[in-house]
């Protein structure tokens, strides 16, 4: 049951600062680790595969996750998903004291951790929607973006501090630490758990069928379904985009750690700003709109981003501040719109299959993105990327089934209540 009263705070917020205190470790810790490839390799090969590794959970097993996280306490699963990210940081952090760490170890980390991720995300987003009353869901989202702002401020110049102050496996160590802070109070609060459908509840379904179910509601759903399909393209571009900037720091504005910093520092500040500014304005009415606006700037932030010359890095700074901001008025009120819109019951299978589905078009981009930026430089994957997202920001202003995505999803509510007939 959806929590309504003035009591939620308290539970909420001290789950939410406990993550985002272990957040700040995984950042800072993060960082590091990506640096030490980036110094270790210099090949955009090695860092587009170790994020393709990363998604391999996500798209494989993702709606089986989704599946057992409706049908699991979520509060241990997030217990559990949280307590063996950190027992992979330590064992990290042993391989970095020991001497013995190499490149496919960090293939081995990326799994794992993803592995963790893929059933905490759906199972900390579907939580969200039972402990926060709905009117709130958007400015949570926000919130949300203003800490991931603030992780991006500090996390990156922490893991260059850290470095200059302590050898590698001390980052790991506070990577560690600061996932008690995560774990400790989901040993004594408690999460409400979602009542399944009357038509659910007559029995007890497979997991296969709570699968099936996953992928029917969104099937039925045009709106997330044509989302979703505008996600799939841009997001060929935008992942190795976004994995390639430590190459495109050193290689193209010939930069090193701190200049990395600062880039992923200053996207922070424009991440915390529009965070804000979401979180006390709401959005506009139609949450898709402000969506679509905040793509589009993405769009232009990233295109700039790799058209800039590598004497001009102030404007790469500009171009990544308008990133940030734009980034929660894009993540912000879609994470809004499928909280208040989908039915509790199915969230887990919901966002995991979202999830999922974005993830399948990154590997490809990836694969090609490696090989191709080795050959021929890293802007172009920026320039492209930034194009695509503009171009599907606004041809989504004429497709009906986003616009009124908000408006049509009742439809799929009262299919889950006669078990999608």
């Amino acid at each position: 049951m959806r929590k309504n009263g003035s009591n939620w705070k308290t539970p909420f917020f001290t789950i939410w600062t406990g993550q985002q205190l272990s957040l700040v470790g995984s950042s800072a810790a993060q960082f590091a680790l990506v640096w030490w490839l980036t110094m270790t390799t210099g090949s955009a090969t090695v860092l587009a595969t170790a994020t393709t590794v990363a998604l391999i959970p996500q798209i494989l097993l993702g709606p089986l996750a989704g599946a057992y996280v409706d049908r699991w306490n979520r509060r241990l699963v997030m217990l559990i998903a949280d307590s063996f990210i950190a027992l992979v940081s330590l064992w990290l952090a042993y391989l970095f004291w020991s001497g013995s760490m190499q490149v496919w170890h960090v293939y081995i980390v990326m799994l794992a951790r993803s592995l963790g991720g893929v059933f905490h995300w759906p199972a900390m987003a579907a939580s969200t929607t039972l402990m926060v009353p709905e009117r709130h869901l958007t400015r949570i989202a926000g919130i949300n973006q203003t800490m991931n702002g603030l992780l991006t401020i500090v996390g990156p110049p922490l893991g260059a501090l850290l470095l200059a102050l302590i050898p590698l496996h001390g980052v790991m160590l506070v990577d560690v630490g600061t996932a008690l802070f995560a774990v400790a109070p989901l040993l004594f609060i408690a999460i409400p758990q979602p009542v399944r459908s009357q038509a659910n509840g007559l029995k007890k379904a497979s997991i296969w069928v709570d699968m099936c179910e996953g992928f029917r509601y969104l099937w039925g759903w045009s709106g997330a379904m044509a989302l979703i399909g505008g996600a799939l393209i841009f997001k060929v571009a935008l992942t190795p985009a976004f994995s390639l900037l430590p190459l495109l720091v050193r290689k193209h504005f010939g930069g090193g750690a701190a200049q990395l910093s600062l880039l992923e520092s200053v996207i922070g500040v424009g991440v915390l700003l529009g965070g804000l500014i979401l979180s006390s304005w709401g959005g506009f009415k139609r949450k898709v709109y402000t969506l679509l606006l905040g793509l589009i700037g993405v769009g232009v932030g990233i295109l700039v981003l790799g058209l800039t010359p590598g004497h001009l890095f102030f404007i790469a700074l500009g171009s990544m501040f308008l990133m940030g901001f734009m980034i929660p008025m894009t993540d912000g009120p879609m994470m809004a719109i499928f909280q208040s819109t989908v039915a509790p019951e199915m969230q887990g299978r919901v966002f995991a299959l979202l999830g999922s589905l974005v993830s399948i078009s990154s590997p490809l981009g990836l694969a090609i993105a490696g090989p191709v930026s080795d050959r021929f430089g890293i802007q172009v994957w920026f320039v492209v990327a930034g194009i695509l997202c503009i171009a599907v920001g606004i041809s989504a202003f004429f497709i009906p089934a986003i616009l009124h995505i908000e408006e049509n999803h009742t439809g799929n509510k009262e299919r889950l209540k006669t078990g999608f007939s």
